[in-house]
């Protein structure tokens, strides 16, 4: 099972961060948009080219972001109404998130059999995660979920 680790940045107001693997290499840079609507960010390969974007619907009544991996929209992630913690729902294909997403622990399951894991880390500057990968080909989505 391949693992990545994302580290976000505690003062980056674009929101600039990257993936590396278990050996400390960039395997992706993510970036989001600054001032711009909507909001975007754009997950590329060391190469620099764009394999997945995110975009959050700028017309909702609760935060709704859309996922597109290779070109092709791949999954909606809706918040639901809650008063307590976050909720949120995934629309997609065979797509299933178990676990607590809003605590960044949960896994991801495909058609019933698991294709990745996101667990946070605690006690380190800024949002660190760790990826865990099941099924090589759900990569990008799966760092679109991370």
């Amino acid at each position: 099972m391949r693992q990545l680790y994302i580290k976000q940045k505690v003062l980056s107001l674009s929101g600039k961060f990257s993936v590396k693997d278990e050996l400390e290499n960039e395997v992706y840079f993510v970036e989001g948009s600054f001032m711009q609507v909507p909001k975007t960010f754009s997950i590329m390969d060391v190469a620099r080219q764009e394999v997945a974007i995110i975009t959050k619907k700028t017309f909702s009544f609760l935060p709704t972001f859309l996922v597109d991996v290779h070109g092709q929209e791949t999954m909606m992630i809706k918040k639901e109404f809650s008063f307590l913690k976050a909720r949120y729902s995934i629309d997609a294909a065979g797509i299933e998130v178990r676990g607590n997403w809003w605590d960044m622990d949960f896994e991801v399951y495909q058609n019933g059999a698991m294709i990745g894991a996101v667990s946070k880390k605690w006690f380190t500057w800024g949002d660190s995660y760790q990826l865990q990968i099941a099924d090589d080909e759900m990569e990008p989505l799966l760092v679109a979920l991370g």
